[in-house]
């Protein structure tokens, strides 16, 4: 097994025509997700081993991803070495080349190394767009990649004033949906980061109107089920003046997922996961430590 490597890989995907980032079981007919386009692209690699990818960060169906990772291992037939990193890169693009998928970057790195659980931070970015009713409206290059709204400004400062409730660790219960394993989840995280600064259109300088842009940026070491829309539609409504920040804090505070109104729930179109975060002394690989790791985890 000396020549079974794993490999961590940065991804990116729009989101739009899949079912989300996990994979989908093979009994629903349903779009597939980003995970089984990527395993179907190492299969083909031929490796002789079992495919099984492990993916950082989930994101749901309609989410973009500039930075999502995820690690794989790999082990080629006839005791042939391992794949260069830059090969990895190159040979899993040309496979994916029919997708809206696209791998940055590999590494190879230490057989115990897990995508997940090792990441340090992640970071989102949520995108919108000031007084365009319509979609159609927009650019081509923003249809499904930003929140358009009929709003032509948005009053920001109320809205800085309660992202600031949102920073530190506390019970985020509010801001999670209902899932399956919504009891095995502890609901108390640490927000690091929520900022809301100016944004601009992918193509600002080329169509025919000025669009103005907002982004609303979120970091934490992990986030709870469509928390950040969840956070974004909140924050979205005290800019409409559709929400105080007292009652955001009342909201908050109610640490309930009933509490959160069903209709406030920022779209999947304009979120993006930009960044996830991993300390360089996790990513550092030597043939030392591959020799006396024995067998590797999942």
């Amino acid at each position: 097994m000396h020549n079974c490597a794993r490999y961590l890989i940065f991804f990116q995907y729009i989101g739009t025509k899949y079912s989300g980032v996990v994979k989908v079981p093979q009994h629903e007919l349903v779009k597939k997700g980003v995970q089984d386009h990527l395993e179907d692209a190492i299969r083909r690699l031929k490796p002789i081993n079992l495919v099984s990818l492990s993916v950082s960060s989930r994101t749901d169906r309609g989410v973009h991803a500039l930075s999502n990772s995820a690690h794989f291992d790999l082990q080629r037939k006839n005791d042939k070495p391992p794949l260069a990193e830059d090969i990895i890169v190159q040979a899993l693009n040309t496979h994916l080349k029919e997708e809206q998928i696209g791998i940055t970057r590999a590494l190879r790195v230490p057989d115990n190394f897990h995508a997940r659980f090792r990441a340090n931070s992640r970071t989102y970015v949520y995108r919108i767009a000031l007084g365009i009713p319509h979609r159609s409206l927009l650019p081509f290059t923003e249809r499904h990649l930003c929140w358009n709204l009929s709003n032509t400004e948005l009053d920001v400062g109320a809205m800085r004033e309660a992202a600031t409730l949102l920073v530190g660790t506390q019970d985020f219960s509010t801001f999670r949906a209902v899932s399956s394993d919504i009891h095995l989840k502890n609901p108390v995280k640490t927000l690091d980061v929520v900022s809301i600064q100016p944004g601009r259109s992918f193509v600002h300088t080329h169509f025919h109107r000025e669009i103005p842009f907002w982004e609303i940026t979120f970091t934490s070491r992990s986030f709870l089920y469509k928390q950040v829309r969840r956070m974004t539609g909140a924050l979205v409504a005290v800019g409409r003046g559709r929400l105080s920040v007292p009652q955001l804090k009342e909201i908050l505070l109610a640490r309930d997922s009933l509490a959160y109104p069903q209709a406030m729930v920022a779209p999947p179109d304009g979120l993006f996961l930009t960044r996830v975060d991993y300390r360089e002394t996790d990513l550092q690989f030597s043939e030392e430590q591959c020799i006396s790791s024995g067998n590797s985890e999942e």
